[in-house]
């Protein structure tokens, strides 16, 4: 098979169209050409007046040596590589014990989906509930701002990318196709074809919550145990043959121990009483650099506008979306993160008294507003050093800052984008209604975080809005605070074997461990782990 890239058609065209393209780059007849299939689909809007659609393409032909010998130095013609999935181990039929995974989000999830596939039929222990209730539990909160701290946006079946826009695409370096793999159980599970080829593939929250469930019963069905409402307090290490510190059991915080020496911690980036007692433990673990900032809505329509010009609103394009970045003159970097087209900003919460958001989407993308977090990196070594947990203190104390400025109900605090520009405190609303529930407090956001990140923000959002005209308007909304856009934490392993690297047995992957950045990275770091327990219990 012969794989094409660079095929541009302008939104309007046909599959004919499509088959036309493909015979005049190969130079072939119209006979020889068999089948094609997308492998991917991009859209170029450098030019708003001139969008085009970017195809990689799949293509069978007749003749394929000749084909390829005679394109040989053509870069964008290559013969097809193999993005088959390839277990690299299945489990004895006498196997002893089984590997334990910690958290059922999406790097947990594939990590036991995997496991189970291989056949070492893991048991699963998830500090939240099943999916469905565990949305039960998180609406409750937004309607009601009734916070269950152990079923919420961050915990549960799914982890916190359920409750998000669903965006299925990454900047990881991939070379064994394992996102691949990951998108394929997912259009498995239910979601569309078109997360395999569509550049920027997004699933929605409400879709999400089915295929997981299909996943889940995937690994029982294989053997697999899953268990809700089962939080591991505690890890038993202890000295193996080795004289090396191991991973013996776990135990439950209903006391109940459980005898494990492979286990995956898929615990999720907001696990902050799970990092404190790893740490306790002496499991090694150090501070990471992370971002924070607040949520900025617009009218989806004026995003559209900017983005796509006259082709606004073509079905084909969709919401528009943006990806913003702008070096402040304090030395800060401020850039968009997790944008949401026509989404909504989301109650993000897991710790009584503190406010956090993040955004979230369905799959239409339909509702008014674009959101997206406008955040500032900061690092260990300048804004919070010391402690390997000062990071997570800091994430604490900006968040409780944030339930006092909205009033201690839940409410986020939040100002119009030209009130902080100008800083001075919002009193009424204007032309962006904010999405956020239970609702928004208006105030002045000057206190709401460091100094040096309100300043980074007020010079950034005037340059974005020379890249997106009305991205400073003036009834826009900032709503504080953006924390959690990754882990305060890395909990470091070896390279080769994927394993702490002063703890055997223990397997750390995912958001939490400070190993992804979403939902397809962190399937792919459970794909990996999977992996590297398999290899290491064969033969046990």
């Amino acid at each position: 098979m012969i794989r094409i890239t660079e095929i541009k058609l302008p939104l309007e065209h046909t599959p004919n169209d499509i088959n036309a393209a493909v015979i005049k780059k190969l130079g072939i007849n119209a006979a020889d050409l068999v089948e094609y299939s997308i492998f991917k689909r991009g859209v170029d809007a450098r030019k708003a007046n001139a969008i085009l659609l970017a195809y990689t393409l799949d293509v069978t032909v007749k003749g394929e040596a000749k084909v390829l010998a005679k394109l040989r130095k053509d870069p964008h013609v290559k013969l097809a590589p193999d993005t088959s999935y390839q277990f690299v181990a299945k489990a004895s039929a006498t196997l002893k014990s089984r590997p334990v995974v910690v958290g059922l989000g999406p790097s947990g999830l594939f990590a036991a989906l995997i496991l189970a596939q291989s056949g070492f039929k893991p048991l699963v222990l998830e500090r939240g509930k099943a999916v469905r209730e565990r949305t039960k539990d998180t609406f409750n909160f937004w309607r009601k701002s009734e916070l269950n701290t152990e079923s919420n946006v961050q915990f549960g079946e799914g982890g916190a990318g359920t409750f998000s826009d669903g965006k299925l695409y990454s900047q990881i370096k991939d070379p064994n196709h394992y996102g691949r793999k990951v998108l394929n159980e997912f259009v498995q599970a239910g979601a569309p074809e078109e997360i395999l080829y569509v550049s920027h593939p997004h699933i929605g929250t409400f879709r999400l919550v089915g295929m997981v469930e299909k996943m889940r019963e995937t690994i029982i069905a294989l053997g697999g145990e899953i268990r809700f409402e089962s939080r591991v307090d505690d890890i038993e290490i202890g000295p193996n043959a080795e004289g090396q510190n191991q991973v013996q059991a776990l135990v439950l915080a209903s006391g109940e121990r459980i005898e494990a020496n492979h286990v995956v911690l898929a615990v999720g980036h907001s696990a902050r009483d799970t990092f404190e007692m790893i740490h306790k433990r002496g499991i090694f673990i150090e501070a990471k650099p992370f971002s924070i900032g607040f949520r900025i809505e617009h009218p989806q329509s004026l995003i559209d506008s900017a983005r796509h010009g006259p082709n606004a609103q073509h079905p084909i394009l969709g919401a528009a979306d943006y990806k913003l970045v702008h070096h402040a003159s304090n030395g800060r970097s401020v850039y968009s993160f997790c944008m949401c087209p026509g989404g909504t900003v989301v109650a993000s919460a897991s710790e009584e008294g503190c406010v956090v958001t993040n955004g979230m989407s369905q799959y239409s993308r339909n509702e008014r507003n674009a959101n997206a977090g406008i955040v500032v990196g900061i690092t260990p070594d300048v804004d919070f050093p010391g402690d390997p947990l000062a990071g997570m203190e800091l994430q604490r104390k900006w968040e409780h800052q944030a339930f006092l400025l909205g009033g201690s109900t839940y409410q986020a605090p939040g100002q119009l984008i030209g009130d902080f520009l100008a800083n001075q405190p919002s009193t009424q609303f204007g032309e962006v209604t904010p999405s956020y529930t239970p609702g928004v407090h208006l105030t002045n956001l000057d206190t709401a975080l460091p100094e040096y990140v309100i300043t980074a923000i007020r010079e950034a959002i005037p340059q974005f809005a020379k890249q997106i005209k009305g991205f400073d308007l003036t009834d826009g909304i900032l709503t504080g605070v953006e924390t959690r856009t990754s882990s305060p934490i890395r909990i470091k392993r070896n390279d080769d074997n994927l394993q702490s690297i002063n703890t055997k047995g223990l397997y750390p992957t995912g958001e939490g461990a400070g190993y992804a950045g979403g939902i397809l990275s962190a399937g792919v770091d459970g794909i990996r782990v999977a992996e590297a327990v398999a290899l290491s219990m064969v033969g046990l």
